[in-house]
């Protein structure tokens, strides 16, 4: 088997791209009923329900512990990173954009009182709430749960 081959039938790697793309196709079927509008751009966006990374994460980690074992060093990486990504995702990355609401009002504040022209807005949905991070570690769990004992992948 070649490099590319393996690469492509790559169980894990196959699940953590297709929680990713999942979990973003979501975000735009939610955003569709919310504003009755197709907005394909959040297929590249960040924050919002589910949280993305915590599903491309929880795959990873999920089906490196189905294929290898949940007593691997692989498996034990891949749970670490998945803790680390999750916390900034609700932490820092949240706290973030959460002062980027905080300062983008007080530029709308100051461009009433004439003092200046502010044309950048900071974006302010970064991370993502402790149920949109749950939410997509539930998706990344179940991703190569249902792959490898309904499929047989």
């Amino acid at each position: 088997m070649n490099n590319f081959s393996e690469l492509i039938l790559n169980q894990s790697l196959v699940c953590a791209l297709s929680a990713w793309f999942i979990a973003q196709l979501i975000k735009v079927i939610i955003a569709l009923f919310k504003t009755k509008r197709l907005n394909l751009l959040l297929l590249l966006s960040s924050g919002g329900m589910p949280s993305s990374h915590s599903a491309t994460v929880c795959a990873l980690a999920t089906s490196i512990g189905i294929h290898e074992g949940l007593g691997s060093v692989a498996f034990a990486v891949a749970s670490i990173l998945a803790v680390v990504v999750m916390y900034d995702a609700a932490g820092i990355r949240r706290a973030a954009g959460e002062q980027a609401k905080v300062l983008n009002q007080m530029m709308d504040d100051l461009e009433k009182g004439d003092i200046s022209d502010f044309d950048v807005q900071l974006k302010e949905l970064l991370g993502h709430t402790p149920l949109e991070v749950f939410g997509g570690a539930v998706l990344g769990i179940a991703i190569p749960v249902f792959t490898h004992f309904v499929m047989n992948f």
